[in-house]
């Protein structure tokens, strides 16, 4: 029963990013994704991948993997970006 209620956990973190993508979308009149998004995205991947391995899924697996992977990409990609205009600002 535990490990049910941690794959529903992971599975309920990995909803709600869409909840938080479309409400901010909303909030704008435009298609956007907040960093908050990959947040969720990494926790709910995590947890799910957790459950994967605990049931001892491959395909489950490999695909909680490597989404985690590209979720840390996103936001690194989003760290540099901010990076590179806080030198901009403070050369102006």
């Amino acid at each position: 029963m535990v490990w049910i209620l941690i794959g529903l956990a992971g599975q309920a973190m990995f909803s709600i990013r869409f909840i938080i993508q479309w409400l901010a979308s909303e909030k704008a009149k435009k298609s956007i994704v907040p960093v908050s998004f990959w947040y969720f995205s990494i926790g709910g991947s995590v947890i799910l991948l957790i459950y994967a391995i605990h049931r001892r899924d491959p395909v489950f697996i490999l695909g909680q993997s490597t989404g985690s992977f590209i979720y840390l990409r996103n936001l690194y990609l989003i760290r540099q970006e901010n990076e590179n205009q806080k030198k901009e600002n403070n050369l102006k």
